[in-house]
């Protein structure tokens, strides 16, 4: 069963990411999970958010530089 989690009044993309995998790297993740909410740029409170899974593999490719990806 997937992850959720419900946003706080003033939340943002890059604090979601921050909050669920602690990074602000894996944005573009988050966005394609919950497509409906991708023009959102501040939640409101109680929205429900996807939280997919994200590879140990992709993880440690976060930390990379653009050109080594």
């Amino acid at each position: 069963m997937a992850r959720t989690y419900s946003t706080k009044l003033g939340d943002t993309w890059d604090v979601v990411s921050i909050i669920a995998y602690g990074s602000e790297l894996f944005v573009a993740e988050l966005v394609a999970a919950n497509w409906p909410h991708r023009e959102v740029a501040i939640f409101g409170a109680g929205v429900v958010l996807t939280i997919p899974e994200i590879t140990e593999e992709r993880r440690d490719a976060a930390n990379l530089p653009p050109w080594r990806r």
